[in-house]
């Protein structure tokens, strides 16, 4: 991609100044496209997975399934398995056949996190059963109705450690709110609407069935564009508050089978040329959202986006202007992997935080005792928290 600095740049959620003494030991509950892919990234990105947990998967069967991918293709690395261990890269990973969260045991494996990607326990309520069986935190990959929602690159700041149970959001909020983020603080976003060209999910039928709730979301996902509801546009009024009642939008789900594409048309409140706000979005990719919002000036197509890391590509060749006011914006994402790779983001990010504030938290302790409880100087044991 030109004018891309991103290719080769994963963003961690790690700071730039963080010196890694620890690693967070995760597990994963769900092993399906977002728990297999969540693994993948974790291989690469500082994080140990030392437990997944699927009541309908054998141990030989989940090698079989995480080891050949037929849209991200063939995992490169050994893949082998015991009667109860799936061992990728020579890493042994423990496996668990439990139905229920609260009997997982969690707590053999002294784990900081679970990664919550069954899409059924959504709620602090529920979610909280992993809590119980003995993980530190819990990250939902959905959007929650009550738990605190994160998305990298616009409202981690918020984040506080009494906070066990985070949702990731989904991956559409991902792609969009980096992207309105930068485009409001530059330039005013007055209203929008949003459309996000979605591709096929495992949630859709391969042919036509029945939908109680949504009659078109019976209708054959091969053979159809069938228009959907999206819960993106107000999931991000509740990680960019100044954004309520500002944006709305729907969903095209479309026959391919990854990589999706964000339609944001929005009226402007500083005007800008179309050149203007390209520069802006180029410059965020290259600083602020390094990582998080990538680049792209080339004639690309939704294939070419498969395997990106970043939230968000803003593609500048597809967006138009109507006027100086009047613009319509375009960002590509991948749905499956990216949105994965900010799970694992979310984790590094949680983790690096309440580890830096228990060091300061100790080191306040002794300089408490030896200099007097009076004494409120601050510090900072490696600068993450800024």
């Amino acid at each position: 991609m030109a004018a891309n600095t991103n290719d080769t740049y994963v963003y961690t959620g790690l700071p730039q100044n963080w010196k890694q003494t620890a690693r967070p030991r995760v597990g994963i509950n769900g092993f399906g496209r977002i728990g297999r892919l969540t693994l993948r990234a974790a291989l690469t990105m500082n994080v140990d997975v030392v437990a997944i947990n699927d009541p309908f998967l054998t141990t030989d069967h989940m090698a079989y399934m995480f080891q050949y991918d037929s849209t991200h293709g063939r995992f490169i690395g050994t893949v082998t398995s015991t009667t109860s261990d799936l061992i990728v890269n020579h890493l042994k990973i423990r496996v668990y056949n439990k139905k229920v969260p609260g009997e997982i045991p969690w707590l053999d494996h002294e784990l900081d996190f679970v990664v919550e990607a069954t899409g059924a326990y959504t709620t602090i309520d529920k979610a909280g059963e992993h809590l119980t069986a003995g993980s530190r935190k819990v990250i939902i990959t959905a959007p929650s109705s009550d738990a605190p929602m994160f998305v990298c690159g616009v409202n981690l700041d918020l984040y506080q450690p009494y906070m066990n149970i985070v949702s990731n959001g989904s991956c559409t909020t991902n792609c969009l709110a980096p992207l309105v983020k930068v485009i409001n603080e530059k330039f005013g976003l007055q209203e929008g609407l949003m459309t996000s060209v979605h591709s096929l999910t495992s949630s859709q039928l391969v042919v036509d069935g029945p939908s109680n709730k949504d009659w078109r979301g019976g209708r054959g996902a091969l053979q159809n564009i069938i228009p959907a509801t999206t819960g993106a546009a107000t999931a991000v009024e509740k990680v960019l508050p100044e954004m309520r009642g500002k944006l709305t939008g729907m969903a095209f789900r479309v026959p391919t089978p990854d990589v999706s594409v964000v339609d944001l048309t929005c009226k402007l409140i500083i005007p800008a040329t179309y050149k203007e706000i390209v520069e802006a979005v180029r410059e965020a990719s290259m600083n602020g959202m390094k990582g998080i919002i990538g680049f792209t000036d080339e004639m690309l197509v939704s294939s070419d986006f498969k395997g990106s890391t970043c939230s968000c590509v803003f593609d500048a060749q597809a967006g138009l202007a109507l006027n100086d006011s009047f613009v319509k914006l375009v960002a590509w994402y991948d749905n499956e992997f990216a949105y994965s790779c900010r799970v694992v983001s979310l984790i590094n990010y949680i983790f690096a935080v309440d580890l830096c504030r228990s060091k300061r938290r100790k080191s306040d302790s002794k300089m408490h005792r030896r200099k007097g409880d009076d004494d409120d100087k601050d510090h900072t044991c490696c600068g993450c928290l800024g």
